[in-house]
């Protein structure tokens, strides 16, 4: 005897069926209201139906107003799938200047050691922070001429997303630790890649970026991990202004003044030292 049940089936007629069919040839699972009416042909107001009903059958979940995931059909009547996040995160920002950016940049580039439960994207455009099943969104506003050093990166084996590349992604950190877990936790990435990253890619980048913050730091990291480029040294030496930064900017203004590279440095010495132990 079969078991009567309330919920929906996931069973696909014939519109959802070509929708599914075109998305896959695609290469992709996310779709929107515009999509629906690009493939089915239906009118707005019936795409947007149609794409409310495949969510009720656990076809699709929604991720946002107008925006939806196939949900995979071995998942049964699971209806709260995300996909890949950071795919997600590209289609949130909806800007194409975008990229990842931050930790979760380290964390594609494998300069982390803890799994991270943030996806922080850098933008152009103004982005309200969003929660998605349990996942959150970050976005960092920047200036448009400060989208440089990004490449693409196979965040699955059909989507592409944008990720600042391993030079960017310290100088982000340098920038702003905060959206890193301070400064030590970039230092501890670029320790751990230091060998795959170009000293004066890094110096191109901070004095593109034309923070003096910047600057300071990425002198005080590149030497205090003897990085063996004097070049790079004394080009950030020569942009260097009278004025101090602090070190690590999530951290109160206290300890010592370093004069060579204008720093106050609020992070403990043996900080620093643990991270070429680990």
């Amino acid at each position: 005897m079969q078991m009567k049940t309330n919920e929906p089936l996931k069973t696909l007629g014939a519109q959802a069926a070509r929708l599914v069919i075109e998305l896959h040839e695609r290469g992709s699972t996310l779709f929107s209201n515009a999509d629906v009416q690009d493939i089915t042909g239906l009118s707005p107001n019936a795409a947007r139906n149609f794409a409310a009903a495949l969510v009720r059958r656990s076809v699709a979940t929604r991720l946002k107003p107008g925006l939806f995931i196939l949900v995979p059909y071995e998942l049964g009547r699971e209806r709260d799938y995300l996909g890949n996040p950071f795919v997600v995160a590209r289609e949130l920002a909806g800007d194409p200047d975008y990229y990842i950016s931050h930790a979760s940049a380290m964390e594609l580039h494998q300069m982390v050691t803890q799994p991270q439960f943030v996806v922080t994207v850098t933008s152009p455009r103004s982005v309200r922070p969003r929660t998605v099943l349990g996942t959150e969104f970050r976005f960092v506003r920047c200036k448009p001429d400060h989208v440089f050093g990004v490449s693409d990166h196979w965040a699955t084996k059909t989507e592409k997303v944008r990720v600042s590349d391993l030079a960017r992604t310290v100088i982000d950190g340098l920038k702003q630790s905060e959206y890193c877990g301070g400064f030590t936790e970039v230092a501890k990435g670029f320790w751990m890649r230091r060998d795959d990253i170009e000293p004066d890619r890094l110096v191109d980048y901070a004095l593109r970026l034309g923070v003096g913050a910047v600057i300071r730091r990425l002198g005080f990291l590149l030497e205090a991990f003897e990085v063996d480029a004097p070049h790079a040294l004394n080009r950030l030496r020569e942009r260097l202004t009278a004025s101090y930064a602090v070190l690590d900017p999530m951290m109160p203004d206290e300890g010592k003044y370093l004069a060579r590279w204008r720093l106050r440095l609020n992070v403990e010495p043996e900080e620093l030292e643990s991270v070429v132990r680990t």
